[in-house]
């Protein structure tokens, strides 16, 4: 049952309806109808043909924005078939094509936050963590809400991988309040589901009814809530051990043409094994359970199934093996912790080295600006005083000019003056050349 919980809630996202594929990237009608068509088909080996034709012509009209709805085609196929290296790399491929674009942030957030719920399902919660961490920085200083809805909703996803479904549950609903913040009300229902499985998960069976009526309501316009809410239904009946109303919803779950395409094959085993022991198939139920692909699900369901067949000796050994998954996964969560950790410790050293850098940068500028001021100002110091010497000589040379000209002045006075005196002698003297010959030497 654990590994079918995990898996819808891994799920619940996996599988968006039409109405909640959104053009975030603004592309024409033409290229986001096929991209929707894929989408609604996202595990689908086709995928790759039209995921790599939009990619081409993305290349062709150097467009990053096909190129980036391309990519986000390609890497939920290749989750399915395991090749984790090149879902890594389309998300690479992906980042590095939005940098710079800010109308692709939406996109960017929703695509991060599927990525990451990937990540969870294969084992991967430290890088999950690590990446919802950072979609919560970025959001937080860009002020947009929609990305802290999504780490949030990353954060409660991996507390449920490791069975705290109390904080589960408590980031689940941080997340529908930035939700509504966020106008993204589309997101509410498959909230609402995930909190409505922590609460079976935990024996609340009201809590979680009480969860699938918020969720059901939004079903007429998005179709895959139906499915969730059934299979979430399903578990909480089976748990109750309602077998009436468990087996006319396994009979609803069957009869949908949803359930096949929207669920995985462990899933929909687990769910068999499930209608099988309650209808005492036993045989049939262990047969199914060996079909199942992770160890852990396997040994969990076959020790239940032994333990009420009264066959306690397979029962103990179905349960040690149980156990000894639980501690293997116990320990890799304790190394995911230290990772967290780790990575945390280098993320807090390398801000404070780079704000060491950027107060040193700082006082590096202001030094510089410093000496260039001292320098300017000295400039502009002796350029005053060298002013001050220019104007002081020139005061001394009209000072010498100017004293030069008066006494040259005087001079010239003092010329006239004899000058005029002498006329004023000739013009007085008598008609007596020899008298006025002896008067003027005498003069």
């Amino acid at each position: 049952m654990r590994r079918v919980l995990l898996c819808i809630l891994v799920l619940s996202a996996f599988f968006p309806a039409g109405a909640q594929i959104v053009n975030r990237l603004k592309v024409d009608d033409a290229v986001f109808q096929r991209y929707a068509y894929g989408r609604m088909q996202m595990y689908n080996p086709a995928n790759l043909a039209l995921a790599d034709s939009i990619y081409q012509a993305g290349v062709l009209r150097e467009s990053f924005r096909y190129k980036c709805l391309g990519l986000s085609l390609e890497f939920p196929v290749r989750f399915a078939q395991g090749d984790y290296a090149r879902m890594d790399e389309c998300i690479a491929e992906i980042k590095e094509l939005v940098k710079g674009h800010a109308d692709a942030r939406p996109f960017y957030f929703a695509v991060i936050h599927e990525y990451c719920q990937y990540l969870i399902h294969i084992g991967r919660a430290s890088d999950a963590m690590l990446e919802a961490r950072d979609m919560e920085r970025r959001a937080a200083k860009l002020k947009m809400p929609a990305g802290i809805m999504y780490s949030h909703r990353i954060v409660g996803l991996i507390q449920s991988y490791r069975t705290n479904s109390w904080l589960a549950i408590r980031n689940f609903e941080e997340a529908a309040l930035y939700c509504k913040e966020a106008k993204a009300e589309q997101e509410l229902p498959n909230l609402y589901i995930l909190i409505a499985q922590e609460y079976v998960k935990m024996g609340e069976f009201e809590k979680a009814e009480e969860y699938c009526v918020k969720a059901e309501q939004y079903q007429d316009f998005f179709p895959s809530i139906r499915i969730k809410a059934r299979m979430t239904r399903a578990y909480l009946y089976n748990a109750e051990k309602d077998w009436e109303r468990f087996w006319t919803t396994y009979d609803a779950l069957e009869s949908d043409p949803l359930y096949a395409v929207q669920t995985d094959s462990d899933s929909r085993y687990e769910m068999d094994v499930a209608w099988l022991r309650s209808k005492g198939f036993f045989e049939q139920a262990l047969s199914k359970a060996d079909s199942l692909g992770t160890a852990r699900d396997r040994h969990a369901l076959k020790h239940g199934i032994y333990a009420e067949l009264g066959n306690f000796n397979n029962a103990y050994g179905e349960l040690s093996s149980l156990m000894a998954e639980k501690d293997s996964i116990y320990i890799k969560v304790q190394n995911e912790d230290m990772a967290i950790l780790d990575a945390e410790m280098n993320n807090a050293k390398l801000r404070a080295e780079a704000e060491r850098l950027k107060h040193q940068n700082q006082m590096t500028i202001l030094l510089g600006f410093l000496v260039m001021f001292g320098i300017a100002f000295f400039a502009i110091l002796l350029s005053q005083w060298q002013l001050r010497q220019n104007l002081d000589e020139m005061r001394r040379r009209n000072a010498e000019v100017i004293r030069a000209r008066r006494a040259f002045q005087k001079a010239m006075d003092a010329k006239e003056a004899e000058n005029a005196n002498k006329i004023k002698i000739l013009q007085n003297r008598t008609t007596n050349p020899m008298i006025d010959y002896e008067a003027f030497l005498n003069s």
